[in-house]
């Protein structure tokens, strides 16, 4: 599929290298289109999904701190104002719990809830989180070698930020098993044009997690503990103002952004390591390297490739204007493999020490949980450093058909 762009001749749109992300293909390796993009233009329309992709590091870091854009537009215009229809009313439950959480809320709702949510992330909570998460990922990754490998998604990637963020929220160890289903089904409804059964999954999944939550927030009232739901409980009780849907919301959010991007970091990463030896041997020699080794990991392969703002008001770019009631998709993965930002972009470089990544997002969305996902991620790698110092692939992986959210089925490896 070919977006296009606006030629500086004489202002007509001309196709440019194919991008499309429903194909496999692509998905596996979208960095040639990428740099397409790049090099025919800052901003391209793409009519299949009615979206203006922007491609360059400047741009994508700057839009994501303009205030003419924003995650949502409900702040400030009903759907028939800003020019856009209704979502279907049976996608109902999915968007108020979407739409009630952190990352799909603007000022002065989203200033508010996460005032009161930071609290769980400050720089001192989660040093005190260190130990847990360490001794958490040691138990995951002796199981995997006393096994003699495995999948190393579902046997380490996945339950380990799965575990942190369920005991920060207090779920109960029992409770755990449809955690992961929920939100990969929720999740769904982020990707690009997501078909009708992905929608039914989304709600379905929405409503059990909303159900489940409700229920635990009651015992909470009852018997408060030291997890963030009592605390957020307890902040409602002192006039804090958060609804129980906004509780609700906050703490699928919480689950979904605290795990996914981590876990597709951790097997993209490997991944990537298994494909170039020299850069793992080196890594093997010198744990010392983690720090940058985990930055650079997030910047060759980031785990979220597109990130949607919608805009408010209009916009130009390069002498495009780009008007009120459109959608920008802001390409991480592009911006991540800038030649402008980055010396040699899709080289991989664990010593890489200016990395001015934008996994994370920046502005008033900037990722919350980025702390405690760098000590997950730095807690796994080191302890499969440490305890699988031959870890080879026993299968070559094959990617998730989703791109928004990218990562792999499964990544099948040996000690």
């Amino acid at each position: 599929m070919y977006p296009s762009s606006r030629s500086a001749a004489d202002g007509s749109f001309e196709p440019v290298r194919p991008f499309d992300p429903w194909s496999p293909a692509f998905v596996a390796d979208p960095y040639p289109a990428y740099a397409g993009l790049r090099a025919t233009g800052r901003v391209h329309y793409f009519e299949p999904t009615d979206q203006w992709l922007v491609p360059h590091h400047s741009d994508v870091s700057a839009l994501l701190r303009d205030r003419r854009l924003g995650r949502t537009y409900l702040h400030r215009f009903t759907h028939e104002e800003f020019g856009r229809t209704p979502p279907p009313a049976e996608h109902e439950p999915f968007h108020t719990l979407n739409g009630q959480g952190l990352l799909d809320l603007e000022a002065p709702d989203q200033t508010r809830i996460r005032r009161l949510v930071s609290k769980a992330f400050t720089p001192r909570t989660v040093e005190q989180l260190v130990p847990t998460v360490r001794r958490l990922a040691a138990g995951l990754v002796d199981s995997f070698a006393e096994a003699g490998g495995g999948d190393l998604l579902t046997s380490v990637a996945e339950p380990l930020p799965v575990a942190v963020i369920a005991e920060m929220l207090g779920i109960p160890e029992s409770d755990r098993a449809p955690l992961r289903p929920w939100s990969a089904a929720i999740c769904g409804m982020y990707e690009l044009n997501p078909s009708d059964d992905t929608a039914r999954a989304a709600v379905r999944a929405s409503l059990d997690f909303s159900a489940y939550l409700r229920e635990l927030i009651k015992e909470r009232r009852k018997n408060p503990g030291s997890d963030l739901i009592s605390a957020l409980i307890a902040a409602h009780d002192e006039g804090e103002r958060l609804s129980e849907q906004e509780m609700i919301s906050t703490c699928v959010l919480l689950l979904n952004a605290g795990h996914e991007a981590t876990v597709n970091t951790t097997v993209n990463g490997w991944w990537a390591l298994l494909r170039h030896p020299g850069q793992l041997a080196a890594l093997r020699a010198d744990h010392g390297l983690l720090p940058t080794a985990i930055e650079e990991l997030m910047r060759y392969d980031t785990p979220l490739q597109l990130f949607e703002r919608w805009v408010l008001d209009d916009i130009e770019i390069d002498g495009t204007v780009i008007p009120r009631g459109s959608e920008v998709a802001l390409l991480f993965g592009s911006a991540n493999r800038d030649p402008a930002r980055f010396p040699a972009p899709d080289t991989l470089d664990l010593a890489r020490r200016e990395n001015p990544h934008i996994s994370f997002g920046a502005g008033i969305h900037f990722c919350l949980g980025a702390a405690l996902a760098r000590v997950e991620l730095a807690a796994s790698f080191g302890e499969l450093l440490r305890r699988a110092p031959n870890l080879c692939l026993t299968a070559e992986p094959e990617w998730h058909p989703g791109y928004v959210i990218r990562g792999l089925k499964e990544l099948r490896v040996e000690l």
